[in-house]
Formats: structure tokens, C-alpha cells, sequence
């Protein structure tokens, strides 16, 4: 989406870069909320640092839907998916500064992944709006944000919007330099 702050597409290569593994392993990280044959969305995939480990989870049956504002960030994203032989498990999508474009989705998701992309929302509520219309009843939707960039308050105040859309907390994680939490929608 675009906010005041949009990662330049050129930062994907240093967000992608594999030392970051060492700090923020992507399987370790979704391993305890992503299962085979899984439909995952995620929401700012850019280069696919999650995109891809979580199109390694989900396994052959299931699918991963990667969104993102910026076109170059998809293109380089399919091509690692089609270099790692996953794009067949992939299907990548680009949104507006106004909207996720995800409205087909509705009640079809298992999990969706917002890492790091929230608070370079201008609507952040409309945004996690969409995204638990997109989640089916008891779906997680994991939330992260980079403690640099958002403080303490900030995703407090982030948080407070996800529970008016009727999720409840369902674990918080510790992630490295992130504030984050796991969400889980309501089954009615």
C-alpha cells in the first residue's frame, strides 16, 4: 500500500538477502501456524522472504497469494518462485494504495501475514478490514511490525483495530527487533 514510508523496491534485494534468516527464520517463524494444503496470504510479500518458505510449508496442495504495491517487487518475486520451483503454489497480486484488491477472497483463507507493512498503510484499518474478510472462521492472521520503525504505542494502536474487527489473540510470538501477535478470527 502507500503510505508516507513505502520500502523502495531496490530495499527488497537487502530484505530478501539470506542473513536475515539468521535473525528472523521465516519457517521457524509460520512452522507453528502454517500446515500442508494451507491457503496463505502475504500481505507486503515483496521479494517473497516469507512468500517462498511459506510456499515450501503449504506444500503442493495448498497456495499462497503474495500482494504487494509495487510491481517490480512481484516481478522479482516470480521469478525466485519460478528459479525455486515453487510458482505453481504462488499467485501474486498487485494492490492499490487504497486497497488490497483481495474482495474475492472472502472467508477463504487460512492465515494471512502482515510483516512489516502496516504502519506504511494510510488505511490500516481498511487494510486489516480486508484482510479478516479474506480469513475463514478461526483463521490467524499474524501481524508484525519492526520496532525501528513502529513504536510500543504504535502497535498497541495497530492491535486495538484487529480486536474491533472481532479477532482475539491467540499467541505473541517472539520475533526478532518486531513487536507482533497472532490473531485469530472469530468462527461466527
Amino acid at each position: 500500500m502507500s503510505g508516507q514510508r513505502v520500502c523502495p523496491w531496490w530495499m527488497g534485494y537487502f530484505l530478501a538477502n539470506s542473513l536475515r534468516r539468521w535473525v528472523q527464520d521465516p519457517e521457524k517463524i509460520l512452522k507453528p501456524y502454517v500446515k500442508e494444503g494451507m491457503s496463505v496470504m502475504d500481505v507486503g510479500s515483496a521479494m517473497g522472504f516469507f512468500t517462498l518458505p511459506l510456499a515450501k510449508l503449504v506444500g503442493d496442495q495448498g497456495r499462497v497469494i503474495a500482494v504487494d504495491l509495487q510491481e517490480k517487487m512481484i516481478r522479482s518475486l516470480r521469478r525466485r518462485a519460478q528459479k525455486a520451483g515453487l510458482a505453481g503454489r504462488i499467485e501474486t497480486r498487485i494492490c492499490s494504495s487504497t486497497s488490497l484488491k483481495i474482495d474475492d477472497l472472502a472467508d477463504s483463507v487460512d492465515v494471512a501475514l502482515a510483516f512489516a507493512v502496516l504502519h506504511e498503510m494510510p488505511d490500516s484499518a481498511a487494510a486489516i478490514l480486508s484482510i479478516a474478510q479474506s480469513l475463514k472462521g478461526g483463521g490467524l492472521f499474524l501481524m508484525a511490525e519492526p520496532t525501528g520503525h513502529v513504536s510500543a504505542e504504535g502497535f498497541r494502536q495497530t492491535s486495538e483495530l484487529a480486536l474491533q474487527q472481532g479477532f482475539e489473540v491467540a499467541a505473541m510470538p517472539a520475533i526478532w527487533h518486531s513487536h507482533a501477535l497472532v490473531l485469530r478470527k472469530g468462527l461466527s
